[in-house]
């Protein structure tokens, strides 16, 4: 699901959720996760990321199976697929057009390829340290490699580091160890090294090393080879250990199959259970809570850059994507790990100064919008996580991002201020309480700074940090301060719009943010979308547009077909864009005005007409699950506002019953209609008592678990619509 059409998701192995090991094939320039199902196979190799965008990353520590004699590793032995790969959880299999079977099986930390060559050939396997995924679309986010070393020791065994650089987070250099063993005896091997397509060397030498391609090449002279290879960042002896711990010799390749199959059974699959037996809703449900656990990677115990007793996560791609309604479900799907990322981001920023709102090969970058990582601690602060995070230096590096700009790391997409890390375009907040064209991306910033500082803001409150309290939630309302109520588009005016140093309100069109990228002044959204994206305060918003009627009117202007001109065909060119995240909670803000109904049928109508089981299946790039996140909130019901304990109701799909750790559970019952038609809620009643709010708190349901029964129909029923409106504590 998800595979193909942008959605860069991986289908190859993971052995469990936020496994350091993501072991699968990689076909060429910018696939993005490896994958694609078209191309040549130049390698399989044991890192990968899932439905990141931007340009590919990792891809390192390979291998390539090659039938006949070698005359020169450094030309291409790509070879095209006999036919299409076949994946199950904890297993992937290619069979190349030469006639060779590749099976992949793995561990947390370690990889295991099974070959099958055909009979009376030459059986070899090529190690090239130089692989990597390359971008072709963007050279300048393009990875390099930089160095390298291999030894063969006299088992036939190898060990050795790869050191790369670049690709979408602009990381510097990073180095991987590896050791890999054969459990099919190696009849020869050939060490090599050389620039390009020029052999600078082929023979016998045990070792090979530089800044050409370095590599070895193995032969054999059984049609079955199998070998096991692990990956560390601190060294290649810590990656011999975790082979030799977790993939010992003699371990056949079906108990690796099953042990990850079990693994994702118990930590993720049984989280959300169902009497639910329509095969479409389950192949939907169980797709996206896998796809939603590939990333980020728990490499606690392999940071090589300080010495820490604190958990350590890596690959947050990022929170811009993650913060709106991945994180929140992590925290109630995954407590335990949900903590622990928690203290990790913390971590770095004790040691590196700022929080990462995306990090990847062990270093911060690239920051689209906010400091959102913000938004992140302040979700968990006010949802009661506690345990062993340090909060005083948890809210102290949310201070850092509120309060000191970062150094400018010279991205050339955006060179006017950091896109490492932090709130490159602090000076003009503080300054303006706005911010002006001087800096890139100037309107969208500013929404996210506003929330951001609402971030600051409910913290402070929580601890009775009044001073502070009172001066984030004055700078939580800022971006009001970008509202000109003058513009008018589709007879609705006011929208959030670029402001000069002096004050003036510059021309724009808001249903166009030019390219809407680095350069521009909305990132991934037009100001039509980012015109509903202050969730703490939709109640001024409401007042802005006119009341709450015309407000419903406006918001129903985004689901319109045919009024973007500049819209994507595939999404009909409605304003509302399910493929980009500024608009994953625009659906549900008719809870606001009183228009539940309008909000289970709009999100109902995303749900269904842009999510499906097939590779084209996301309508837009996974952005490590945050896709697969906003269809799971949508088949539960709720959808979350981050920073606050608010969840607004909608309509679940199914009966459910969500595990939510310490032996609590969120039950689901649904009565009467069924999820394609008849969805609008009659009546709910929350822990067996009625309900007549369009929203309820994280205490409700989460914080000791409970009940949400509903009764569903074809038609609106109004059931909520003289309920206490939803909370806006900014207004």
């Amino acid at each position: 699901m998800g595979t193909e059409n942008g959605g860069n998701m991986f289908p190859g192995v993971t052995s469990g959720p936020y496994s350091v090991v993501k072991l699968g094939p990689d076909c060429g320039p910018d696939a993005y996760s490896g994958y694609s199902p078209t191309g040549n196979i130049t390698a399989f190799s044991m890192m990968h990321e899932s439905g990141t965008g931007g340009a590919p990353k990792y891809g390192v520590v390979s291998q390539q199976p090659v039938l006949g004699p070698v005359v020169n590793p450094l030309e291409d032995l790509s070879v095209p697929r006999s036919t299409p790969d076949q994946a199950q959880v904890g297993f992937y299999e290619s069979s190349l057009s030469s006639g060779i079977t590749v099976q992949l099986a793995a561990t947390p930390h370690a990889g295991m390829f099974s070959y099958l060559f055909p009979e009376s050939s030459q059986p070899n396997v090529v190690v090239d340290i130089s692989h990597v995924l390359a971008s072709v679309g963007r050279p300048n986010l393009s990875q390099q490699y930089v160095d390298g070393n291999l030894t063969v020791l006299p088992d036939g065994s190898y060990q050795g580091s790869g050191t790369y650089n670049n690709g979408w987070n602009l990381a510097p250099d990073w180095t991987i160890y590896f050791c890999g063993y054969f459990d099919t005896p190696v009849t020869s091997f050939q060490t090599f090294y050389g620039n390009g397509t020029t052999l600078s060397y082929y023979g016998s030498d045990t070792s090979a090393s530089g800044t050409e391609r370095v590599g070895a090449v193995f032969s054999f002279s059984q049609a079955n080879v199998s070998s096991r290879v692990g990956i560390s960042f601190i060294s290649s002896a810590k990656a011999c250990q975790f082979v030799d711990s977790e993939m010992p010799s003699g371990t056949p390749l079906h108990s690796l199959v099953t042990a990850a199959k079990s693994n994702w059974n118990t930590e993720v699959l049984s989280k959300i259970q169902t009497t639910e037996t329509d095969l479409n809703t389950l192949q939907l449900l169980y797709s996206s809570l896998y796809g939603m656990h590939i990333l980020p990677s728990n490499r606690t115990g392999e940071n090589p850059l300080w010495t820490s007793t604190e958990p350590y996560y890596d690959d947050i791609f990022t929170f811009w994507d993650l913060f709106r309604c991945s994180t929140p479900l992590t925290q109630i799907l995954q407590p335990i790990s949900y903590e622990e990322q928690i203290r990790s981001i913390i971590d770095i920023w004790a040691h590196e100064g700022y929080i990462p709102d995306a990090r990847s090969s062990n270093y911060n970058g690239r920051s689209q919008g906010g400091s959102n990582a913000d938004n992140v601690l302040a979700d968990a602060y006010v949802k009661s996580v506690r345990g062993a995070v340090n909060w005083t230096a948890g809210y102290t590096a949310m201070l850092k991002d509120a309060e000191v700009q970062p150094p400018n790391n010279n991205d050339p997409q955006a060179p006017e201020s950091s896109t490492k890390e932090g709130r490159g375009a602090l000076p003009d907040w503080l300054q303006y309480n706005y911010i002006t064209p001087t800096y890139t991306r100037a309107v969208s910033r500013a929404i996210e700074y506003s929330a951001n500082d609402f971030s600051l803001y409910q913290i402070a409150t929580a601890q009775s940090n009044t001073p502070d309290a009172s001066k984030y939630l004055a700078r939580s309302r800022n971006w009001r301060n970008h509202w000109n109520p003058s513009v008018t588009s589709l007879n609705f005016s006011g929208f959030p719009v670029p402001r000069a140093a002096d004050g003036t309100f510059l021309p724009q069109d808001p249903l166009s943010c030019g390219g809407c990228y680095w350069g521009d002044a909305y990132y991934e959204a037009t100001p039509w979308e980012y015109a509903f994206n202050a969730h703490h305060d939709i109640a001024t918003l409401i007042s802005y547009a006119g009341g709450p009627e015309t407000f419903v009117q406006r918001l129903d202007m985004l689901f319109t077909p045919d009024l973007n001109p500049n819209g994507d065909p595939a999404f009909g060119k409605t304003i509302f864009n399910p493929g980009n995240e500024p608009s994953f909670a625009s659906p549900y803000l008719f809870n606001f005005a009183g228009r539940q109904d309008l909000s289970v049928q709009r999100s109902r109508y995303i749900a269904k007409s842009y999510y499906n089981t097939s590779p084209s299946g996301l309508p837009g790039n996974s952005d490590a699950g945050a896709m697969q996140t906003w269809l799971l909130w949508n088949m539960i019901g709720l959808y979350p506002l981050t920073g606050q304990t608010t969840f607004l109701i909608a309509s679940p799909w199914f009966s459910m019953t969500i595990d939510i750790g310490g032996g609590k559970s969120l039950d689901v019952t649904v009565t009467g209609g069924n999820s394609d038609t008849e969805y609008y809620v009659q009546s709910l009643k929350v822990n067996g008592q009625s309900w007549n709010k369009c929203w309820l708190s994280w205490d409700d349901v989460f914080a000791n678990g409970g009940t949400m029964e509903y009764v569903l129909g074809a038609s609106p029923s109004g059931w909520c619509g003289d309920g206490e409106a939803p909370p806006s504590p900014a207004s």
